[in-house]
């Protein structure tokens, strides 16, 4: 059976995203070969969760003594999360925020490029930010299947962002950044990262206020 036709318990599938930035870093390193004990000691985890959560998305598995063909096990990992195509994102509800992330010329540096926008408001549709089109909500599952994108990206307000949410799952979207400030409900298989900007507004300011008092 093939790794992605796996059941993979809900946190390892959380976990994969930190095992294939940690095992990308140690590839330019020019790492050849990884053991689980290095993973686990690298990532602070468990060494029986590292070896349980890299054997159930492994194609090849790992040997005695070598450990896991790095290159090999990045690419099951991409294949398992369906990151075959990890560069091109969506970003849905073109206000303010939307806006900036789609003029955001940083995200090239990361290999990530927001390719279109998506929203409902009829005076944006067929209009162009930074070089990007704006399209209807509506035909983000014909476009999203038809360019292979899987990363999305919601800035909608927040009580659309499950709807936009459940539409891009539906287009085949398995990475979801989320600006809204709403838990989304997802598959297993998807993964999100909630982006709580208050939260880290109220963290910077209690900082200034502890260094205030010194």
């Amino acid at each position: 059976m093939a790794a992605c036709d796996k059941t993979v318990p809900r946190q390892t599938v959380k976990r994969l995203p930190d095992y294939l930035t940690y095992l990308k870093g140690k590839a330019e390193e020019g790492v050849i070969n990884i053991s689980a004990p290095v993973v686990a000691k690298g990532l602070n985890l468990n060494e029986v969760q590292v070896r349980k959560d890299l054997a159930s998305v492994s194609e090849n598995g790992g040997k005695p003594r070598t450990g896991y063909l790095l290159s090999e096990l990045i690419m099951d990992i991409e294949k398992y999360l369906g990151y075959d195509n990890v560069k091109d994102a969506i970003v849905v509800g073109v206000g303010h925020l939307g806006s900036a992330l789609m003029s955001f010329k940083g995200f090239k540096n990361h290999g990530l490029n927001v390719i279109a926008g998506f929203d409902n408001n009829e005076s944006l549709i067929g209009t162009e930010v930074n070089g990007k089109r704006i399209f209807s909500n509506d035909r983000m599952p014909e476009l999203c299947k038809k360019l292979n994108i899987h990363i999305g990206i919601i800035t909608v307000p927040d009580e659309y962002a499950q709807k936009v949410c459940d539409l891009m799952v539906g287009a085949g979207i398995l990475a979801i950044w989320n600006f809204a400030q709403v838990h989304l409900k997802v598959p297993d298989n998807i993964i999100v990262h909630n982006e709580n900007l208050a939260a880290s507004l109220a963290i910077l300011s209690k900082s200034i206020s502890i260094d205030d008092t010194k």
